[in-house]
């Protein structure tokens, strides 16, 4: 059965950084394209960050400059590195893997960006 295992969430102060971490297991990680979402109450689950098996990156508007995915293929794993977080960063976060007709998720990680 695959596993996608996040990682690295908590409280962080307005400012703060935090690095987020999805292990997967029982996939060929390196030809899924994996993405992050994130959830805060009350909304919608949006995309966050997405990077493709090149390694080809995007990012919701609201994240550019300050979140960076990224991948290590030999590790099964992928990374969101967050710096500058702001207090409507505060959701719970999923990890996606997807290909073709597969698509797999995460039980996701709580982040509270608070002072």
């Amino acid at each position: 059965q695959v596993q996608l295992v996040e990682s690295g969430g908590g409280l962080v102060q307005p400012g703060g950084s935090l690095t987020l971490s999805c292990a997967a297991s029982r996939i060929i990680f390196s030809i899924y394209a994996m993405r992050w979402y994130r959830q805060a109450p009350g909304k919608q689950r949006e995309l966050v960050a997405a990077i493709t098996s090149g390694g080809s990156t995007n990012y919701a508007d609201a994240v550019k400059g300050r979140f960076t995915i990224s991948r290590d293929n030999a590790k099964n794993t992928v990374y969101l590195q967050m710096n500058s977080l702001k207090p409507e960063d505060t959701a719970v976060y999923y990890c996606n893997a997807v290909r073709a007709f597969s698509d797999y998720w995460g039980q996701g990680t709580q982040v509270t960006v608070s002072s």
